[in-house]
């Protein structure tokens, strides 16, 4: 969004590769009066509706179905924050308050989100069973969904995840783009990743079922890549409900000091609380689900931020699962704002990779510069 003055949000700051945006000090002496719930009230001019709601007293929250305002990516992306201002349904995350604005947040909003045009692949995403990986053709068809909750320095697919002005779809558009991308490119599999999909729940959930509805055959297949840092057993259950029949959970790390290092979460309870759900995902699904949802598990390695111990303590926790359980070794390496760090080498990936499979693990596959490896 652009506008006049920094209103404080950071979102632009955030996107930056470089980290060369610096944003405002924004002055809270002055302010504005505003409306808010037929409520007349005095907050600080040019602070976002999201900050000027926090100002109020009012409780904020990342994860979805908490009993509190909902702001889980901040950077205007995912769309979840959208409230009724002066009569207009507008991003509370990256929206600046207006003098006698009038905010309503009991109003019926609708449902849509920033997602990318959809795309052929020919590996598939972590969720992509092996089996149909290196056909040499596309295996799935792909969209992928701007906002996340994680600010990860080394983001591969920054560009998406922290894209804010694109127009955004109905989970129905993006539906029918994706069964239309499927016919094209003579596929089973249709994907969704990001940034990160489940951000939005009212959009996934009906981004699900309408692919189910135009995709009734039984060889269709809907995949879901995810960092499941906000899954929980209620959430599972209801994207299986939709139609998800495949999921690919990131985990990312068996420390919180490692799950920081990699996501850019500085609280260590916030990170502790979404390392343990994208663990509870893994198990609650293989636990739930099995023979039902396909699951592979992506693990990101770089000895910059995991040491072989702590890869060996990673396998070890996924053997007390499922020792069965499809796992990908994934090559971190410095993409967006993080430039220290080096890819790991063939060599290096394969030594991860043997780490995994030495725990017990008998599906292990390792992204490496020449492209997977294995099982």
């Amino acid at each position: 969004m652009e506008f006049e003055r920094c209103i404080g949000c950071e979102a632009c700051r955030e996107a930056c590769p470089n980290d060369a945006i610096q944003c405002e000090e924004i002055d809270k002496v002055d302010t504005v009066k505003i409306f808010v719930e037929g409520m007349e009230v005095e907050v600080p001019r040019d602070i976002t509706i999201k900050d000027a709601l926090q100002c109020l007293g009012y409780s904020l929250t990342v994860f979805p179905f908490e009993k509190a305002m909902y702001f889980p990516c901040r950077t205007g992306g995912c769309y979840s924050c959208l409230v009724s201002a002066d009569g207009r349904f507008v991003r509370a995350c990256i929206t600046p308050v207006r003098k006698d604005m009038v905010i309503r947040l009991d109003e019926e909003k609708p449902v849509k989100r920033i997602v990318s045009e959809p795309e052929g692949h020919s590996v598939g995403g972590v969720g992509t069973p092996w089996w149909v990986k290196g056909k040499g053709r596309a295996v799935e068809v792909a969209v992928w969904v701007a906002g996340c909750n994680l600010r990860c320095p080394q983001c591969q697919n920054h560009n998406v995840t922290y894209e804010s002005k694109a127009k955004p779809l109905t989970p129905e558009e993006a539906a029918l783009k994706v069964s239309v991308a499927r016919k094209k490119f003579s596929v089973d599999r249709m994907a969704i990743s990001g940034g990160e999909p489940t951000l939005n729940v009212k959009w996934l959930l009906r981004f699900f079922k309408e692919l189910r509805k135009i995709n009734n055959d039984r060889k269709a297949r809907l995949h879901l890549d995810t960092n499941a840092t906000i899954l929980d057993k209620h959430y599972i259950d209801l994207l299986v409900e939709a139609g998800m029949t495949d999921i690919g959970p990131d985990l990312k790390g068996a420390k919180a000091e490692t799950f920081m290092k990699i996501t850019g979460i500085t609280d260590r309870n916030l990170a502790e609380k979404y390392l343990n759900n994208s663990w509870e995902t893994v198990k609650y699904v293989v636990d739930r689900y099995q023979g039902k949802v396909f699951i592979g598990v992506g693990v990101p390695y770089n000895s910059f931020f995991m040491d072989k111990h702590e890869l060996r303590e990673i396998g070890d926790k996924l053997v007390s699962i499922d020792e069965k359980i499809q796992v990908c070794v994934l090559d971190y390496y410095p993409v967006f704002k993080r430039r220290n760090i080096l890819r790991p080498t063939l060599k290096e990936m394969m030594e991860a990779r043997d780490v995994l499979l030495e725990s017990g693990l008998k599906t292990v596959l390792a992204q490496t510069p020449i492209g997977h490896i294995g099982p």
